[in-house]
């Protein structure tokens, strides 16, 4: 592990080291489903939000060796497969925010009562951020 992984993942700050609850703001306009509903909290775990956020600074140190490559003048393929591990990185990340939507986020709208709502603005989620 480099030192800007390690100054990465030592960054939080005890408001990030608290126990946390960040909330989705959604602003939907008439034609979107559940327009009637302009914010609804997405409440996380402390320790969920926390490896999350220490995958997020691992990635973006390992982007920060990627640009040092290129300003070194490395090997283009070499150059490729660093960003591949980049991409695959950020794919796990998503697949983490995923599968904690679904198990805490949509499980708590069925309990609400407002689970078409939220399936909509997951599909719709998930069409900008599928290919």
């Amino acid at each position: 592990m480099t030192g800007s992984h390690q100054i990465a993942e030592t960054s939080l700050t005890s408001s990030q080291e608290a126990e946390h609850t960040h909330h989705h703001h959604h602003e939907h306009t008439a034609d979107q489903p559940g327009a009637d509903k302009s914010v609804h909290p997405h409440v996380h775990s402390q320790e969920s939000l926390r490896k999350i956020v220490n995958r997020l600074s691992r990635i973006e140190g390992h982007i920060r060796g990627v640009k040092t490559m290129v300003q070194q003048n490395s090997p283009c393929p070499d150059v490729l497969l660093q960003i591949a591990a980049v991409r695959g990185a950020l794919d796990k990340v998503a697949r983490i925010v995923l599968d904690e939507h679904l198990t805490e986020c949509i499980a708590r709208a069925s309990e609400n009562g407002n689970i078409d709502t939220e399936i909509a603005e997951l599909k719709a989620a998930l069409d900008r951020f599928l290919p």
